[in-house]
């Protein structure tokens, strides 16, 4: 049975926003430089560095859609695939010498790692929006809750 209780909705929220920050924090960041100093600054590593967001609000959220079975099976997806881009992207990095500066910036090895970057950030996009089709789901009216009052 599905359980759409407050526990669930509370983790649902908590996940989605957690796991919206390391995507909004960069955008956000840019738009105030911008304003205070007219330029443009964009941090597009920041998803990366806030990969432990990722993965605190995707278990969250992949705990509360277990909890309500719906949508487990694509968190539990994107979660593993986002971790495995995350420490590939690193070991790509170090393999190929740009981890230490003895490969410089550009050529293959830098798109390689830079590709490897885009998808995390797709994926992580991807249980973003699963959180809030998650959310949208737990808090359809009609729907009874479990709680008792």
């Amino acid at each position: 049975m599905e359980n759409k209780g407050a526990l669930t909705k509370v983790l649902s929220i908590a996940g989605t926003v957690l796991v919206w920050l390391p995507i909004l924090a960069p955008i956000l960041f840019g738009a105030i430089s911008f304003i205070a100093d007219g330029v443009f600054r964009f941090d597009y590593l920041m998803p990366a560095e806030l990969f432990f967001l990722v993965i605190i609000g995707g278990g969250l959220l992949l705990w509360a859609a277990v909890r309500s079975h719906l949508r487990w099976k694509l968190f539990g997806w994107t979660l593993a695939i986002a971790a495995a881009l995350f420490f590939g992207m690193q070991a790509l990095a170090e393999v190929t010498g740009l981890a230490d500066g003895s490969t410089p910036m550009g050529g293959w090895q830098w798109m390689l790692v830079l590709g490897t970057l885009v998808l995390y950030i797709v994926t992580v996009i991807a249980i973003d929006i699963g959180g809030v089709l998650l959310l949208r789901d737990l808090f359809k009216p009609g729907q009874k809750s479990t709680v008792v009052h």
